[in-house]
């Protein structure tokens, strides 16, 4: 699983460097993606985890890693059959091996809450690793397996995305999108978290718009506001003489009760 890491160290590294790193999970290589800037860190609502870079991967060290992605699916398909073997009600998605192999990580989702404590003990003899099984929200399975979006591009939640805000079907109403759920979901079958990105910006515009039902006074005269076009800030106006016309909000007068 991709995970945001700030590496500290003395030495000196760019964007695009591989580094062997220690983490709280052992020793794994990590991509730099840039400098840690200030900016950076006000992003995060959570404190980033630390990797302490030991040295940049050399050759070794990225033979190894392509030798544990080429153990993946043969990781996987046992581990399906060691979790039929004792019965659990739980589907594995994903295996992740450290490079090193001293740690093998089972991604796997469940409706209720799994006893795998027998199961950790027959996988860690048939790996010969430390084994973790970590349970995901369908959200998670997403960020873990999909690739692309409805948009073409690859899905947030898999590239820059290091926390998973709540979205609700309000910001889609505010945002006048669709309300089919089968255009309005993402990969992970949920709201697409992009209704989360400019839901501030509307909200904002939202605070300084008289509300459906105001009625107002313009140089047309007075009447009840019917919808809002809130990112242009315009607005329907139903007048007292039966006339709907779209005004701006720089031709509101005044707002009456």
């Amino acid at each position: 699983m991709r995970v945001l890491t700030e590496v500290v160290g003395e030495m000196e590294l760019t964007r695009g460097d591989r580094v062997l790193c220690k983490t709280e999970r052992g020793l794994e290589i990590v991509d730099i993606l840039s400098c840690a800037l200030p900016a950076m860190f006000n992003y995060h609502t959570e404190p980033l985890k630390k990797a302490d870079s030991i040295r940049k991967a050399g050759p070794e060290d990225l033979q190894k890693e392509e030798q544990v992605r080429a153990m993946r699916r043969r990781d996987y398909d046992r581990g399906v059959e060691l979790i039929i073997q004792h019965q659990l009600d739980m589907q594995l998605i994903d295996v992740e091996r450290l490079v090193h192999g001293e740690r093998v990580v089972f991604y796997f989702v469940s409706e209720k809450r799994v006893d795998f404590r027998e199961l950790v003990k027959g996988m860690a003899r048939e790996f010969q690793s430390r084994i973790e099984l970590r349970q995901v929200g369908i959200r998670d399975e997403a960020k873990l397996l999909a690739d692309y979006g409805d948009c073409g591009k690859p899905v947030c939640c898999n590239t820059h995305m290091a926390v998973m805000p709540p979205v609700s079907m309000r910001m889609a109403k505010i945002q006048k999108s669709t309300l089919d759920p089968n255009k309005i979901s993402g990969r992970c079958g949920r709201l697409k978290c992009c209704l989360r990105f400019e839901q501030d910006v509307y909200e904002e515009h939202l605070k300084e718009l008289p509300p459906i039902g105001t009625r107002v006074v313009t140089d047309k005269g007075q009447g009840k506001v019917l919808a809002q076009e809130i990112l242009a800030r315009r607005l329907l106006i139903e007048f007292e003489d039966g006339r709907r016309l779209p005004v701006t909000e720089a031709e509101i007068l005044t707002r009456l009760k």
